[in-house]
């Protein structure tokens, strides 16, 4: 491609993108056509300013009634679910049980402690012994006097 033929080219490339700037368009055939922007050709007449708002999709239309919609179904589900069977529970001490469980599993250990020595204390109380270790150790040495004095007195 030759420098005339490229400069020849770029001007037509301008010509053409000024004639569309100007609101002019051509059509496949060369001709020129004008653009319409405010002249409304199907009811004959002149549009000066179009309202922007009408012509854009917007979110805010997309979901115009879909919050109210919510709502009343919302409204709708609580006023069905509404029952003061479902709002008692099934069993009335449940919360008491669940608060109880960790504060009995610490008096557990107390508990079977406490219970074992009230046996021991019954067990010797029935055999005559006694559960206290001062009182074993005054029964200890009060036998180790009475084996030294049976034993003096037979010699």
């Amino acid at each position: 491609m030759s420098l005339q033929a490229a400069s020849e080219a770029r001007k037509e490339r301008l010509i053409a993108l000024k004639r569309r700037k100007d609101g002019h368009s051509t059509d496949s055939n060369g001709e020129f056509r004008f653009r319409v922007r405010n002249y409304d050709p199907e009811t004959k007449t002149i549009a000066k300013h179009k309202n922007m708002d009408e012509e854009q999709d917007t979110v805010e239309k997309a979901v115009e009634g879909v919050a109210e919609m919510i709502i009343t179904e919302d409204e709708e589900r609580r006023n069905q679910q509404l029952d003061i069977f479902n709002i008692a529970p099934k069993r009335p001490n449940w919360d008491l049980k669940r608060d109880l469980e960790k504060k009995l599993g610490k008096m557990e250990r107390s508990y079977q402690e406490a219970i074992h020595t009230l046996i021991r204390k019954r067990l010797a109380a029935q055999n005559g012994t006694p559960d206290d270790l001062s009182a074993r150790i005054r029964a200890q040495e009060r036998e180790l006097e009475d084996e030294k004095s049976s034993d003096e007195d037979e010699e």
